[in-house]
């Protein structure tokens, strides 16, 4: 591999077109080319950073040692496993793919080739998350909601791999546990696929998850709130915002101890170039990325099992007529 680092962009829709401004930006790093079905859109995105518009992905054979793909998810398979065929190490935008059974193609393609496989589950490199990662240990219980007004956007995919799934993984790298039981209901409301779902997880370790996410609200709304035997954490990803209350020294009232609370806020942070340069470190040092291809086929196998739950609640509500 040359000193700089040659990449491109595959799907130069808003959010591929966002990760070829990171990349534009980064020193050590060349980008080579982006990729778009849509000649005009590729274009215009290589105008603005002076590289190559390419129209199949194919043609990126020999020219680049990396790249983003950005490509509506029902093309990630077949996409992802030809660029890793052709020695490019990878970042694939979440989900990794539909099914678990494609997700381990490429990690097995990856490894057979030394390559690096990342999954672009954002919410990874948020400081919010960090925060709670370190003061995270026995979870027992954890509340998380994702709410957003509908966008014409992500619709060949249910609310659960559009939204939840951002949750499902943040929640599977906290509780560090396998997942044995899940419960869900939900509704299409202007999709095919469900807008709006509920689901609850059980882990092996016994602690149990409610999981909201809606693309049909009035509002926006990220909040993760997680009870553990020593403190009870809120998250505000949106806001950047967590609030610890722990027991502390001394009563409050007698037999009632104190509650001490921190709070801690942190300045907007750009978790997509953190994201982007995590990769590139762990292309350049074949180092393991903070979101492997395993944690994204395990949290593809979580919303597939919420998936799973929602057809058996909605077969329910067919046989008894409402609907």
């Amino acid at each position: 591999m040359s000193e700089t680092l040659r990449v491109a962009v595959v799907g130069v829709g808003h959010f591929g077109s966002l990760h070829a401004q990171k990349y534009a930006a980064l020193d050590g790093v060349e980008l080579v080319a982006v990729v778009d079905a849509d000649a005009e859109r590729g274009a215009e995105i290589a105008a603005l950073h002076d590289c190559r518009a390419l129209t199949d992905y194919k043609d990126l054979a020999g020219l680049v040692d990396a790249a983003s793909l950005t490509v509506p998810t029902s093309l990630h398979h077949q996409a992802g496993l030809e660029l890793l065929e052709m020695g490019i190490n990878l970042l694939v935008e979440k989900p990794i793919t539909e099914t678990v059974d494609s997700a381990n193609a490429l990690i097995a393609t990856a490894k057979a080739r030394g390559l690096t496989l990342q999954v672009g589950h954002l919410e990874r490199f948020s400081p919010a998350y960090f925060a709670l990662a370190e003061r995270v240990s026995k979870p027992l219980f954890i509340e998380a909601n994702r709410i957003a007004p509908f966008r014409p956007r992500a619709t060949d995919v249910n609310v659960v791999l559009d939204l939840m799934i951002h949750d499902i993984d943040l929640i599977m790298a906290l509780v560090k546990s396998p997942l044995i039981s899940v419960d869900a209901v939900g509704a299409a409301v202007v999709s095919e696929g469900e807008d709006i779902v509920s689901a609850r997880l059980g882990f092996a370790s016994g602690c149990g998850a409610n999981l909201t996410a809606s693309r049909v609200s009035l509002k926006t709304e990220r909040t993760v709130r997680i009870f553990q035997p020593d403190a009870y954490l809120v998250a505000d990803l949106a806001q950047r915002k967590v609030t610890s209350r722990r027991k502390g020294e001394g009563e409050m009232f007698p037999g009632i101890p104190n509650i001490e609370t921190e709070e801690f806020s942190f300045d907007e942070a750009d978790a997509l170039a953190h994201e982007i340069s995590d990769f590139v470190r762990c292309v350049r040092g074949k180092e393991t990325p903070a979101v492997t291809g395993e944690a994204g086929r395990d949290a593809v196998q979580a919303a597939l099992m919420i998936t799973d739950s929602l057809q058996a609640h909605r077969r329910l509500l067919e046989q008894s007529g409402v609907i």
